[in-house]
């Protein structure tokens, strides 16, 4: 299916929300519903199904109205979308606390992504084996991207160190950076970079969960 969207005029909020749509789908699957409605994929996401439908719209017409989507069909439309329709690689720098839980988290696999290298500086860390990755030196981080063809990226390392090592990806020709390190990094406008900043969330929890409180 052609696709006649320049994906950069997407609301970055409607591609966040094309994510839960695909898992609310695979659910859905699992249950053996072959067609359902905006009604069910949106039931437990907070979306109104009139928000689905504007957010699919950009795509294309999927669905009949009164009819519903075909479950299959709209799981391979929106892994299309994302680039998951295969698998795609990831690699890990950071081998921490947080690097490691990410390491053994099961739930990539659902969606045809795969951790494969992971890096770290630490003598004590690298050679180990987390969730079945052996942890590299950072040193050879070049030569192992260059190998295996990696262009996505989780970065998962203290603000000091996160800036240098971004950089040394690009010139291993990593084109997207999930970035946990608590800094905004300073990139070329060429490569994507998605920061995930807990304390910043939590921050912003705490303020709307205030709120209630006071409309309590």
């Amino acid at each position: 299916m052609k696709r006649n969207v320049k994906e950069k005029r997407i609301p970055q909020e409607t591609i966040k929300r094309l994510a839960l749509y695909l898992r609310s789908l695979k659910k859905l699957r699992k249950e053996n519903l072959t067609i359902v409605s905006s009604n069910q994929i949106t039931a437990h996401l907070n979306v109104t199904s009139e928000q689905f439908r504007k957010d699919i719209s950009y795509f294309g017409s999927l669905g009949k109205r009164g009819v519903g989507y075909k479950t299959d069909i709209l799981i391979e439309h929106l892994e299309r979308i994302f680039g998951v329709d295969k698998e795609r690689r990831i690699i890990l720098v950071g081998a921490g606390k947080l690097g490691s839980a990410l390491l053994a988290y099961p739930g990539f696999l659902n969606f045809n992504l795969r951790i494969v290298a992971a890096f770290d500086n630490d003598p004590a860390k690298i050679g180990k084996v987390l969730g079945g990755i052996k942890i590299e030196d950072i040193s050879k981080m070049k030569k192992i991207i260059s190998k295996i063809g990696v262009e996505l990226a989780i970065l998962t390392l203290p603000a000091d160190s996160a800036q240098v090592i971004a950089e040394k990806l690009l010139d291993c020709g990593i084109k997207g950076i999930l970035n946990f390190a608590p800094v905004n990094l300073n990139l070329p406008k060429n490569v994507y970079v998605l920061n995930v900043d807990m304390a910043a969330e939590l921050m912003a929890l705490t303020y709307f969960s205030k709120s209630l409180s006071k409309d309590d």
